[in-house]
């Protein structure tokens, strides 16, 4: 058996595409413009690369687009401030903290101080809350794992009723509100984890197996079923002397190699799951301004 590659580069190009027919549509019928304010606090160099990407794609999509850069040592007042203008910005749909922010900030204090209909990154309590007790319509659910369910979907169809789903990973960013929303699809859902017993051998009855543990290439062929689709949400950098001296290499939490003779659906790292990332973000800029409107939000 040789797995189908699931391609999240073609995936994400499909929701942006999605996103600013959406975005155009509601600017001409109503006169709003999806707007989205990133605020990003430090010079972490992969939160600045992080942040430019974001800003870039939300223009392309032809959103309001702004970015916020504090010091590293601004005042956690003057941030909840600048979180607090933003809220009441109508130009403003959706917000982003991008995290982690340095040492001595709140960072919980601060995503929570996001109004819920704001939150397009899905991590406020309130998000956290409506997703956890099934209030699909009203809920912003969190990038990644949003992104990883339409991976699913386009793969194997929206019926996902009676398939065993096994999520390795019990974050709140991923896991968790990964395990809700296989829920919600009517799948039947084991929440897994790297102290998980046996891990290997409870995988293995997974049609649909989620990796979100944050371990290079943990997962092998002897914790595939045959068949299964197989969404790799890892990311991890480590060595690659093959490539000289200091080089280095993005694996995922799964064994390519290995899922490619075991798995029917597999997404690679890099080019699977990250690339769906920030268009979801996209298509939850666009869920918010519609709600903003009054109008019912389009499906992505």
């Amino acid at each position: 058996m040789t797995a189908r590659r699931i391609d999240g580069r073609a995936s994400a190009d499909r929701v942006l595409a999605e996103a600013r027919e959406a975005g155009s549509h509601l600017r001409e019928a109503h006169g709003v413009r999806p707007g989205l304010a990133v605020v990003l606090v430090g010079e972490d160099p992969a939160s600045q690369v992080y942040v430019g990407s974001k800003g870039r794609t939300a223009e392309a999509c032809g959103f309001h687009s702004v970015t916020h850069r504090l010091p590293a040592d601004v005042a956690e007042g003057d941030l909840l401030a600048l979180v607090d203008a933003l809220n009441a910005d109508p130009a403003i749909h959706g917000i982003l903290q991008q995290l982690p922010l340095p040492r001595g900030l709140d960072a919980a204090r601060v995503v929570n101080r996001i109004h819920p209909d704001k939150d397009v990154d899905g991590l406020t309590l309130v998000n956290a809350g409506r997703l956890a007790s099934g209030q699909m319509a009203e809920a912003m659910v969190p990038c990644t794992p949003a992104g990883s369910m339409r991976l699913i979907r386009e793969a194997i169809g929206d019926d996902l009723s009676g398939l065993h789903a096994v999520v390795v990973g019990r974050s709140n960013l991923v896991g968790k509100p990964m395990a809700q929303l296989l829920l919600a699809a009517d799948a039947t859902v084991t929440v897994a984890h790297s102290r998980t017993r046996d891990l290997a051998a409870l995988c293995r009855t997974a049609d649909i197996l989620v990796a979100a543990v944050g371990r290079p290439e943990m997962l092998g062929a002897d914790a595939i079923k045959p068949g299964a689709v197989v969404i790799d949400v890892g990311i991890n950098r480590i060595d690659a002397p093959e490539r000289g001296e200091g080089r280095t290499r993005l694996v995922g939490d799964v064994r390519y190699g290995e899922a490619e003779g075991a798995a029917g659906f597999v997404t690679p790292v890099p080019g699977g799951v990250g690339p769906m990332t920030v268009a979801m973000l996209m298509a939850n800029t666009v869920r918010a301004a519609y709600r903003a409107a009054g109008q019912t939000p389009p499906a992505f």
